[in-house]
């Protein structure tokens, strides 16, 4: 038996949080341009690179969510 704390499960506010990295990385259609350009790298490419550390920030906050504080874990 182990005495740790369960993690709660995710509630819908988790589940939308999590789901905008993966919408905004997969709908092509709506970011598929080159303008505006930053530093000369068309939108495209600087859109996905954005959201590599914003992905990381989304996850760490469902992490804080669900994960009881003091768990180890």
């Amino acid at each position: 038996m182990s005495d740790r704390t369960p993690a709660r499960r995710l509630g819908p506010l988790a589940v939308i949080l999590l789901a905008i990295p993966c919408i905004a990385v997969l709908a092509v259609p709506w970011f598929n341009v080159d303008k505006p350009e930053l530093f000369g790298m068309p939108f495209f490419y600087w859109w996905q690179l954005l959201w590599v550390p914003l992905s990381s920030v989304f996850i760490g906050i469902v992490y804080k969510m669900v994960v009881p504080s003091g768990s180890g874990d």
